[in-house]
């Protein structure tokens, strides 16, 4: 028994490969979600950037052109979400078993068509749950790595709905206005209830806040608390949360 720790960080910015850097030199396991491209015009990690990253971590669909999947109709979305997984396999001549919905944007109709295209598990942006979860195709996480205020949060519990299951988060998130000290609060929390910590992020974010310090003596900070075998990639999460029932976390900070 003890804490999981996973990391998952979305879009394939070129930044990715310094997050990894970082996330091997602490000895953690990750999943990168990665289009193929970028409609909103950001830069993508070049074909051999994706296998180089593929050697040491898990890659995951993003779909083909970072297309918030709720807003296009259902032969687009289907487009998005096949051909962004094929065309991965294809450059990492592996299978590419994990997916996440650009921008938490998804509907029903897309959940079928994730599982109709071959994909194992998918992660949401549902943040503020301390547990595998029990839907493969909807994967929650515990918090971004981003200084959001305390609006976003509530915004996000009551728009995500298993508010049982996320009230601790929330009101970890209530209680600490400074996003650093809410991040350490939020995984020793994890931490002393046997729960799963899941940060996930965006590379490109953590340039622009100038936050690599802060993440990497965070990451540090993990390596000294998570035992290796339970520093587990995304696929790994997913494959206990169809097996293992949602642990029960104590409702208390």
């Amino acid at each position: 028994m003890g804490p999981l720790f996973t990391c998952s960080i979305d879009d394939g910015h070129p930044s990715d490969l310094k997050t990894a850097e970082m996330l091997h030199k602490h000895g953690l396991s990750g999943t990168f979600y990665i289009p193929i491209r970028n409609c909103e015009g950001d830069a993508v990690l070049t074909e051999p950037q994706i296998r180089d990253l593929g050697r040491l971590f898990e890659i995951g669909s993003h779909t083909y052109d970072h297309r918030y999947l709720k807003k296009v109709d259902i032969w687009q979305a289907y487009h998005q979400i096949n051909d962004g997984k094929r065309k991965l396999e294809d450059v990492l001549g592996a299978p590419v078993n994990g997916f996440c919905y650009p921008g938490g944007r998804y509907c029903p109709r897309d959940v079928e068509l994730v599982k109709a295209c071959g994909f194992t598990y998918a992660r949401t942006t549902m943040n503020l749950c301390f547990g595998t979860g029990n839907k493969p195709y909807e994967m929650p996480t515990t918090i971004q790595f981003y200084p959001h205020d305390r609006a976003v949060y509530m915004r996000n519990f009551l728009g995500s709905g298993n508010w049982y299951n996320r009230i601790d988060g929330l009101l970890l998130a209530m209680q600490h206005e400074n996003w650093i000290r809410r991040l350490y609060a939020m995984f020793d929390h994890a931490c002393r209830n046997n729960g799963t910590f899941h940060l996930w992020g965006h590379s490109k974010q953590i340039d622009q806040l100038n936050a690599w310090h802060e993440l990497d003596v965070f990451f540090k900070h993990v390596a000294s608390r998570i035992a290796s075998p339970r520093r587990l990639s995304n696929e790994q999460l997913a494959a206990r949360a169809m097996w293992v029932p949602e642990p029960g976390i104590a409702h208390s900070i």
